[in-house]
């Protein structure tokens, strides 16, 4: 794996920002860190990018331990942080050179274009960074972050300010960044969850509630599965109730029904609908959405 936290505890003064939370991020895919304002996310991924000293536990990158091997473990890592520290009275390309050469690349001049154009910079280049919007801004943010090639990319609400197609080329870039790196990604907007991540980490108070992905989740708060069948004609609860594994039904609407079952009863619906000679119109699992996930493992 390429990120290892195990048992992480960090204390200010009495409280317990962060309490023996364990959780590991591999390569080849993107993992959502969630959590509540206050949970301990932001303290967790300064952690692991070397920020802070953890009180407890033992935080692994690519191998190299955060105390002992910070250096290593920094040359590793691309982060960008909630607020983006930018030099705003630098250029974009003169920013980009300064930080290229903090790490030594090579070939900095077509490094630092590659990253203009992955990043959709090339209109912007030859600004001042104060001059840009939010949504410039934070695409200067992942530029930074990702010139020295990084292993691994940390991510805190990388979306934050941007406009709707601005959303979309970066969540495309996360995506196919995903593909080769480890991505660990913070965000409050369920709907990037949903489109970008293999799995889930989420956090309240301090504390690991979830780790595993999305599906299974949403099935183990569901608790059962819900199917929801719409007929043609009128059917009886009590014949719903005859098809195998159904446990309960309910009527949400003309002639479409809620049925509650521990296995997938698509195929018993199916052959129901024919063998009582009624259209099938529409047949589908319901399941709860990320924002209903993320609402019950965090509520109080």
């Amino acid at each position: 794996m390429s990120v290892k936290v195990n048992e992480l505890t960090k204390i200010y003064g009495t409280q317990k920002a962060v309490d023996t939370v364990s959780f590991e991020a591999h390569k080849g895919e993107v993992l959502g860190f969630l959590g509540p304002n206050g949970a301990g996310k932001t303290t967790t991924m300064k952690v692991i990018t070397c920020f802070i000293p953890q009180t407890s536990g033992a935080v692994e990158v690519c191998g190299f331990d955060v105390e002992k091997d910070s250096m290593e473990v920094r040359k590793r890592i691309g982060y960008l942080p909630e607020h983006n520290p930018l030099y705003k009275e630098m250029y974009v390309k003169e920013y980009l050179r300064f930080v290229g050469g903090i790490h030594h690349i090579k070939n900095l001049s077509s490094r630092i274009d590659e990253m203009i154009e992955m990043t959709g910079l090339e209109r912007e280049q030859n600004k001042l960074i104060g001059t840009l919007s939010k949504g410039y801004r934070q695409r200067v943010g992942l530029a930074q972050a990702m010139i020295h090639d990084p292993e691994v990319l940390i991510l805190d609400e990388p979306t934050s300010g941007l406009d709707p197609n601005q959303l979309a080329e970066i969540r495309h870039l996360i995506k196919k960044i995903g593909q080769e790196k480890t991505v660990i990604f913070s965000t409050h907007i369920m709907q990037e969850v949903q489109a970008l991540c293999d799995r889930v980490v989420i956090i309240n108070k301090g504390q690991l509630v979830a780790n595993d992905s999305i599906q299974v989740l949403q099935q183990k708060i569901s608790g059962r599965q819900v199917t929801v069948a719409l007929f043609a004609a009128k059917v009886k609860p009590e014949q719903l109730l005859q098809i195998k594994h159904v446990e309960d039904v309910k009527e949400i609407g003309a002639n479409r029904w809620q049925l509650f079952s521990t296995d997938d009863i698509r195929a018993a619906v199916f052959e129901f609908a024919v063998k009582q000679k009624v259209g099938l119109l529409e047949l589908y699992p319901q399941v709860s959405s990320v924002e209903d996930v993320f609402q019950k493992l965090t509520s109080n």
